[in-house]
């Protein structure tokens, strides 16, 4: 999709402030119209700036909540663009905050989980996976970043760059899987 010209901005933003000034006045027609156009250029916004992350829609969608909360801030002398981005921004960093945090505690977890098998455990789950009784059980998703990265030894950017996911994504990926996997053995061994 090109990038819209100064004339398409301009559009926007009277369009826009047109239809959050009807909406302040109760009208649900271009409140919900406002929200649909929105929804989108927020989207085209975090995708342009992010990428392509599980992540974007929850963000537009926090951002769409935070637009409906705020509403009544919006001053009709007052740009509209400005002040939906300021937002979009806002919502875009605790998203990016809440990921960074995530993603932290789904290696420290990892690390612990490497640090302190449990007796017997963490072994014999290797041992069941390595022999292939349980890796077939698995999602095909989990099952390939396991095995590029446990089983063929690849780093976690070989592999999330030939399973052309980000290295994040492919740490819930194993996260996921080794989860599974533990739950099988537990299943496996009442």
């Amino acid at each position: 999709m090109p990038e819209p010209d100064d004339g398409d901005l301009h559009t926007d933003e009277l369009r826009w402030a047109a239809l959050m000034i009807s909406a302040q006045t109760g009208h649900e027609a271009d409140y919900r119209q406002l929200l649909r156009e929105l929804s989108a250029a927020i989207d085209r916004y975090l995708r342009s700036r992010f990428g392509h992350h599980h992540y974007i829609e929850d963000c537009v969608q926090e951002s769409l909540v935070a637009i409906h909360e705020a509403r009544h801030t919006y001053e009709s002398h007052r740009k509209f663009r400005p002040w939906l981005f300021a937002i979009v921004r806002h919502k875009a960093i605790d998203t990016l905050r809440r990921q960074r945090s995530y993603q932290n505690a789904v290696d420290r977890h990892a690390a612990e989980q490497l640090d302190h098998p449990q007796v017997g455990g963490l072994q014999h789950l290797e041992k069941q996976v390595f022999q292939g009784h349980l890796i077939s059980a698995l999602s095909p998703e989990h099952r390939e970043a396991i095995t590029l990265t446990k089983i063929n030894g690849f780093s976690n950017a070989e592999a999330a760059e030939q399973l052309h996911i980000s290295e994040g994504a492919l740490k819930v990926r194993i996260h996921r899987g080794i989860g599974r996997l533990k739950r099988l053995v537990a299943a496996d061994n009442p």
